[in-house]
């Protein structure tokens, strides 16, 4: 019977996940929408007086150099007074876009003060953007100029007030002590009368800007000519070109504020000014207003105004500002006038100018008083006796007897002899100071003689000075004093420089350290070398001999007063090099001496590492004045810093090993070859050495042996592979000797137990053949590498063949006087008529490169146990004994 199987019914789903498709491409849609409508550009209309450089859709909006719209197009405004651009801005801009935003063109323009918009030539002009503030809007004017101060400029405005705007122009720079500190951003006109000039400081100079500075005009020339000379003064080269205005700090500590406002002046003298003093005197009647304030017939200031005071009158006055050293607390004022007598008249002239007053300058330098009282008659002073003294100089310096000695421009003696020294060697010159001026004479002064005519020229300047008529016919004489109060006795002698720094530089090479190093070679140098410490110039070489008596070079080199602490025992110096450049697999380092350096040579000086410098105890040191320093001039820093010892190594005339090449210990470098060179006779190199000062006791005893490491390539493979790229190098073993020596000589291969591991047994297999043995031939202990062969040598008889071969320690159990060693290189092949043919190999590794296997019988003891003078013998081949032997070693 068939049974029927009753249906399913499966209930209809009410919702389908399907349906979400739409409403999501919905959702997505209108986020899309909004988002385009959002991030859509903003239109904005520009009005420019001409279309002149900008192009529909090529030129842009930047501001700070980034990108913020574009032009999208250009059209005629309705009155023909200009172009209105249409712009379309990015969204992100939006909230810059207000009332006081500036826009202008951004293009080339080159003048005296500079080249502006330099970028646009390779990128096209562009408008440029300021924001501002105000109520939001789509419609700008767009300015001429860029704006004096764009946004992000940091730093202070101020305004100077001018009669005319003279040389100065937009950019013309600001100087502080001929350091430009900011520039002239705008002028204008204030009505009819005034030239308003806006200046710009930068925000780490605004600082200098006080409530009473000065400001001066310093563009072009200042020619300042009289009978007394010529005087030619420019601020710098650029003021010349592009004008500029100076200023000092003033003396209040008030600083000024942004958009203050300040006098510009036409020159220094002007803005400085000079110095205000009072006199007070009975009454007026033997002085007047613009009455001359004389010095040794030298007018240096005058009186201003005289008024009434509670006690008699009160006389304000000026003394020019470069005469400003006459005016100290005890100095003395007295009025003169024509004098008449019976030997005649003098000062005629001031029966029609009036009288003047006289001032006698004074020494101390405290603080100036209120007011200074004014003499009838001159004081006693200037009868008083004069103080002699000897000026020594090399050379006759033109002057003759009247010449002025002065100080500070003013005359304070004059000569009254000139005559040779008794020893004929220099000039002697008998000066006469003035009584008022004996205090200015102290202990370690100096003179230095003046030109009739100076120049001096540099990229901040050129300054032209000439002196008046005396000093081109009699010579003059200026004093420098020293810090000294201890004053000078008559008679005291004082020596004539040519100019003060030649004096100083004098003086500072006399409070220089001396010191004399010694070098193998002049290594490059030449006198006025300089020495460095960290790059920076501490001294300088004075003197290079050759020592006959040794061979060596003596350097006599200074070091500057600051630096002498520098000079200790662990001081070392070392010569740099013009040019040096060290290339590895990591880079290139290129470095490049500093000029001076390149052309006469340079040394520098470090210091030695406290633990090398305490290890080593055969450094050349030496006493000098009161310091103990390492005299030895190393050849580079490496070398000094490490205390390198120079050792001398005797090559094979085939060793191919270059300059540079390091010498090594088990792979660790412990010195360098510096100089490779072949002998007079061609059968040997010679080979100049430093071994690093640390590693030179162990390296340099008398049985300390060197060897070649070059590359050696085999069927079994390539040995010191390393050396197919960075070439040979120089190996060497440690000695035991008591006695030291700097003369080695090196062989071709390194000794059969020079690279032998650390606590390896050595021991000795004797064949009557070589056969394929050689160094490095592995020895096998059931398949493992346990050792290896490292070298060979025939025996004293010539019959057999010893070679010296090694266990390595974690294997020396396994081998002891039982053991049994066969050759297991290459095939063995026996054929017999009756046994057929029987191949014997090894392993790869033996079929190519060779090796040794060995087998043991016995367990190793005390008694069996294998030492450095066991010798066994080489087998050809395996007996088949062997096969069995497996004794448990532990």
């Amino acid at each position: 019977m068939t049974q029927i199987e009753s249906p399913k019914v499966v209930k209809k789903k009410l919702f389908s996940p399907i349906w979400l498709l739409p409403i999501v491409a919905l959702i997505l849609g209108a986020w899309l929408g909004i988002k385009s409508i959002k991030e859509s550009g903003i239109e904005i209309n520009i009005h420019f007086p001409s279309a002149a450089g900008i192009d529909i859709g090529k030129t842009l909006v930047k501001y700070q150099g980034l990108t913020v719209g574009k032009v999208s197009d250009i059209s005629i405004d309705d009155d023909l007074n200009g172009v209105n651009v249409k712009v379309v801005m990015d969204y992100r801009a939006d909230p810059f876009l207000l009332q006081n935003t500036q826009f202008w063109l951004v293009k080339p323009k080159a003048s005296i003060t500079g080249v502006e918009g330099l970028e646009t030539l390779f990128s096209g002009n562009y408008i440029a953007i300021q924001p501002g503030d105000g109520k939001s809007t789509k419609e700008f004017e767009a300015q001429r100029e860029a704006p004096a101060i764009t946004h992000g400029s940091e730093g202070m405005v101020v305004e100077l007030h001018a009669e005319k705007l003279g040389s100065i122009d937009v950019g013309s720079s600001i100087f502080y002590r001929q350091i430009p500190v900011g520039h002239v951003v705008g002028y204008r006109l204030s009505g009819s009368e005034k030239v308003i000039i806006s200046a710009f400081i930068q925000e780490q100079y605004a600082h200098l800007i006080h409530t009473d500075s000065r400001f001066w005009n310093v563009s072009g020339l200042k020619i300042d000519a009289s009978l007394s000379g010529i005087s030619v003064n420019t601020e710098s080269l650029a003021s010349i070109l592009a004008g500029g205005i100076s200023f000092n700090t003033g003396s209040k500590t008030v600083k000024a504020k942004n958009g203050e406002v300040f006098q510009l002046y036409q020159d220094q003298k002007s803005a400085v000014g000079g110095i205000e003093f009072t006199l007070t005197h009975e009454n007026a009647e033997d002085i007047a207003e613009n009455a001359s304030i004389v010095y040794r017939g030298i007018s240096v200031g005058k009186v201003e105004k005289i008024d009434l005071a509670d006690d008699g009158v009160k006389l304000s006055a000026t003394l020019e500002h470069k005469y400003r050293s006459l005016l100290a607390a005890d100095s003395l004022f007295w009025i003169s006038g024509p004098e008449i007598s019976l030997n005649g008249i003098k000062n005629l002239s001031r029966m029609v100018t009036g009288n003047i007053i006289n001032i006698l300058p004074g020494t101390n330098t405290e603080a100036l008083p209120d007011s200074f009282p004014l003499a009838d008659n001159a004081p006693d002073l200037m009868h008083a006796k004069k103080l002699a003294i000897k000026l020594i100089a090399h050379s006759h310096t033109g002057m003759s007897v009247g010449a002025q000695v002065r100080y500070k421009q003013l005359p304070i003696g004059e000569i009254v002899t000139t005559d040779l020294t008794e020893d004929f060697s220099a000039v002697e010159y008998q000066a006469e100071i003035y009584p008022e001026f004996k205090s200015l004479i102290t202990q370690g002064s100096f003179f230095v003689t003046e030109s009739a005519l100076s120049i001096d020229a540099s990229l901040d300047g050129v300054s032209v000075e000439t002196r008046d008529l005396t000093t081109l016919l009699q010579g003059a004489v200026t004093l420098v004093p020293s810090k000294s109060k201890s004053l000078a006795k008559p008679g005291s002698q004082f020596t004539i420089y040519d100019d003060v720094e030649s004096a100083k530089s004098l003086f500072a090479e006399q409070q220089k350290l001396p010191l004399t190093l010694s070098s193998i070679d002049g290594a490059n140098l030449s006198e006025g070398a300089p020495v460095y410490y960290k790059k920076m110039v501490i001294g300088q070489i004075n003197k290079i001999e050759w020592q006959a008596a040794t061979d060596l070079f003596s350097l006599t080199l200074s070091i500057d007063k600051q630096f002498k602490q520098l000079i200790k025992p662990n001081t070392v110096f070392w010569r740099n090099d013009a040019l040096s450049v060290n290339a590895s697999l990591s880079g290139v380092q290129i470095d490049v001496a500093p000029l001076a350096g390149a052309i006469k040579g340079s040394i520098s000086l470090g210091f030695v590492d406290d633990e090398i410098f305490n290890d080593i105890h055969d450094l050349t040191l030496t006493k000098q004045h009161d310091v103990i320093v390492n005299t030895q001039l190393y050849d580079d820093k490496h070398l000094a810093l490490t205390q390198a010892k120079p050792i001398t190594i005797t090559l094979p005339a085939s060793a191919q090993v270059d300059a540079n090449s390091p010498i090594r210990y088990r792979g660790h470098q412990i010195g360098e070859i510096k100089q490779v060179k072949l002998a007079k006779d061609l059968s040997q190199q010679i080979a100049q050495a430093y071994l690093y000062g640390e590693y030179a006791t162990h390296f340099s005893k008398s049985d300390s042996e060197y060897f070649v490491v070059d590359a050696q390539i085999s069927l079994a493979g390539i040995k010191n592979v390393e050396t197919l790229v960075s070439g040979a190098y120089i190996g060497v073993l440690p000695g035991k000797s008591d006695q030291s020596f700097n003369e080695f000589s090196a062989k071709l291969a390194s000794r059969y137990d020079a690279n032998r591991p650390k606590n390896a047994i050595g021991f000795t297999l004797v064949d009557n053949q070589l056969g394929s043995i050689k160094v490095g031939t592995p020895i096998f202990f059931r398949g493992i590498n346990i050792g290896q062969i490292d070298g060979y040598n025939l025996s004293e008889t010539g019959q057999s063949v010893m070679m010296f071969a090694h266990i390595r320690q974690e294997y020396v159990h396994l081998v002891n006087q039982s053991s049994q060693f066969w050759d297991a290189s290459g095939i063995k092949l026996e054929v017999g008529i009756f046994s057929g043919a029987q191949i014997e190999t090894g392993s790869l590794e033996t079929l190519l490169s060779g090796g040794i296997s060995v087998v043991t019988e016995d367990v190793t003891t005390e008694a069996n146990k294998m030492t450095s003078s066991s010798q066994f013998t080489l087998h050809n081949r395996m007996k088949p004994e062997w096969e069995n032997w497996q004794p448990a070693q532990k």
